[in-house]
């Protein structure tokens, strides 16, 4: 009986959540959360009564010699010898020597992320210097002139002719009337299908909608502003690079001073701030 009351779907009791005008206190506590928390507080107020218990208890004329020779933090924290194992001088030139190597490897990857940064951005002013009107994003316009036949499109000299001077230019070749009879269905269904010319290599020029025409400052205005935040992105990362690489570079040289104290190559100051410098052989 016992095995078929475990058999069956029992009701899954969930505990209760938090409510939505207290979100802002967190996760509502339940009570192993509370144990957790009464305990702990417990432990600390033990501890806080035996040592107030020991400092009332204690003898003010007595005195040891640690009480001088010791030494301690502001916090009250003492300062002892931790058990660590000293390294050798061999050892601390290799670890600083692996440091070195590392410095410079690092500063070596930023000086390249930059230059590849400082030439993406020189080129992007360079484009945009070529763009007639001078300003960032402005988008060049175009001039299309149609031929009708092959010969007199490799004979046109767009460069010559009149408004090309003013603006950009871009050849376009039209198909004459007695070609568009050729192709299959009338001229509205060629209209319609621009695809089917592209198979002769040919291009119709696309007739303008009214509504993108509307839409296009619009749309030249959200370019212009998206190239702005890009430049302008890319200009803070390559002053990040530049720090990063400045910093790189004098830890690397701090690095460098410190083994060259190490091998007494270069002189210094002591603790009690005397200069010295190494002593040179006689010649």
């Amino acid at each position: 009986m016992s095995s078929m009351r475990n058999a069956t779907q029992r009701r899954n009791h969930r505990e209760r959540a938090q409510p939505t005008e207290r979100q802002k206190w967190g996760v509502l506590e339940k009570h192993k959360d509370y144990s957790l928390r009464a305990k702990d507080y417990n432990e600390k107020r033990n501890r806080l009564q035996i040592l107030r218990q020991k400092a009332a208890d204690r003898n003010p004329d007595e005195f040891h010699f640690e009480m001088i020779s010791s030494k301690a933090h502001d916090r009250g924290q003492k300062l002892a010898d931790r058990g660590n194992a000293v390294l050798s001088q061999d050892a601390v030139k290799l670890l600083k020597t692996q440091d070195a190597g590392y410095l410079k490897i690092m500063a070596q990857r930023t000086r390249k992320a930059r230059e590849r940064l400082e030439q993406e951005l020189t080129i992007r002013d360079s484009n945009d210097a070529e763009i007639p009107g001078g300003g960032s994003g402005q988008i060049q316009n175009r001039h299309m002139y149609f031929v009708d036949t092959a010969e007199e499109q490799k004979q046109f000299n767009a460069k010559s002719s009149p408004g090309s001077e003013r603006t950009g230019y871009s050849l376009a070749y039209d198909l004459s009337r007695a070609e568009q009879d050729d192709l299959p269905g009338t001229a509205e269904e060629m209209d319609k299908r621009p695809s089917q010319l592209r198979k002769f290599g040919r291009t119709f020029s696309s007739r303008r909608d009214p509504k993108e025409d509307a839409l296009a400052p619009t749309s030249d205005r959200a370019l212009r502003r998206s190239r702005k935040r890009g430049e302008e992105a890319r200009v803070s990362r390559s002053n990040l690079l530049k720090l990063r690489e400045r910093e790189l570079r004098v830890a690397e040289q701090e690095l460098g001073l410190q083994r060259a104290k190490m091998a007494n190559s270069v002189g210094g100051m002591n603790k009690t701030g005397v200069k010295w410098k190494p002593r040179e052989r006689k010649k």
